[in-house]
């Protein structure tokens, strides 16, 4: 027998994967829609407890793969009924996930990368530097861990409806496992989540949203954050690589390809920086044309941060421009700060590998 470390994690494995996984075993490919049922739907990790698979194929299951989560480690429960995990990797980094429960729905804002390369100066996590992509079976193991504590938890009683991948880190610097686990969340036979309902945030790289609509029909957010190209390569250094022309025709693109619903465009509030009624208007201006909701964040505080939120009196004037510019626009309600659970808090744990200063960032992006 293999020992467990060398194990296949089959929560690596989307629906093909899988279907080759039991070919070359010598097995029929329907195993896979098997293993995922029972993987995804009924949350079964033990092979023994699959009764629609013959005995001998769940000892030689048992011998060389296995369905491996993360760690739970510490869970807090926000005043509000936000709830947040904090969860251990195999490495022993840790990741942050966090449910986020609402009228008529349920949300799970899921972690992609330990920590964020991308250095955005009023995020928490890109403050604790980036040690690696997370795998397939790591981010959709939090998808797996959430549905399993919730079912357990007395007090919370709405299922997860919706997954954001808006945690820790840049979804399209990790393409591969963020694609394949999106997937897996919309499978039939796995979470069977709509294609509206599993949205993928990005502060804007571009070859890779280029690539997403043709490999998955996840919904796209945008980290905007600012209206302009000198003021967003101060609060999002990515933009040095792929500025704002770029960007924003890459988002036309997207859409052009699959006419299914607005880009929701995020924006956090930042006092004096970002939320005057000229940056507004540059706002409304540069997304003239795109089908787009925008939805106004007000920044979070951590330790150490150089910013404060804007006034509520401030936002409420910013939105009211950009309705009448006939923009779409929400303000988003901060849930779970009192747990740093809310935008731009989550932390982690994270031994950094890059100690990359800001102008090392577009270096880094072009090595992925």
């Amino acid at each position: 027998m293999q020992d467990d470390t060398q194990k296949i994690n089959l929560l690596d494995f989307d629906r093909q994967d899988m279907e080759s996984f039991f070919t070359e075993m010598g097995e029929k490919p329907f195993r896979a829609s098997q293993l995922l049922k029972w993987v995804h739907q009924f949350g079964v990790t033990d092979f023994d407890e699959m009764t629609n698979v013959s005995k001998s194929l769940r000892t030689k299951l048992a011998e060389i793969a296995e369905i491996r989560l993360p760690e739970i480690v510490e869970q807090q429960l926000s005043s509000d009924g936000t709830c947040k995990w904090v969860l251990k990797l195999d490495c022993g980094n840790h990741v942050e996930t966090v449910y986020i429960p609402e009228d008529g729905r349920g949300t799970l804002c899921i972690s992609s990368q330990v920590g964020c390369p991308l250095d955005c100066s009023f995020c928490a996590t890109a403050q604790q530097g980036f040690n690696r992509n997370l795998t397939t079976a790591e981010i959709l193991g939090q998808l797996r861990v959430a549905h399993q504590t919730l079912g357990e938890m007395k007090n919370v009683n709405k299922p997860v409806t919706n997954v954001v991948l808006m945690g820790m880190g840049e979804p399209l610097l990790n393409f591969k496992n963020v694609v394949k686990a999106s997937n897996l969340m919309m499978d039939d036979f796995a979470y069977n989540l709509s294609k509206y309902r599993v949205t993928l945030s990005t502060a804007g790289i571009v070859p890779s949203l280029d690539k997403l609509s043709d490999l998955t029909s996840v919904s796209l957010a945008v980290s905007l954050h600012a209206p302009n190209d000198e003021l967003r390569n101060q609060l999002v250094p990515i933009n040095r690589k792929y500025p704002l022309s770029e960007l924003l025709a890459a988002c036309r693109r997207f859409f052009e390809k699959d006419h299914r619903r607005k880009i929701t465009f995020e924006y956090v509030m930042l006092a004096g920086v970002n939320d005057q009624p000229e940056h507004a208007r540059q706002l409304a201006k540069i997304l003239k044309g795109i089908p787009a909701k925008i939805n106004l964040i007000p920044f979070n505080p951590f330790n150490g941060a150089d910013y404060r939120c804007s006034s509520i009196e401030a936002i409420d004037n910013f939105r009211s421009i950009l309705v009448r510019s006939g923009l779409v626009t929400v303000t988003r309600k901060t849930r779970g700060d009192d747990i740093d659970a809310a935008c731009g808090q989550l932390v982690g744990k994270v031994a950094d590998r890059t100690k990359k200063n800001r102008r090392q960032i577009v270096n880094f992006v072009q090595e992925q």
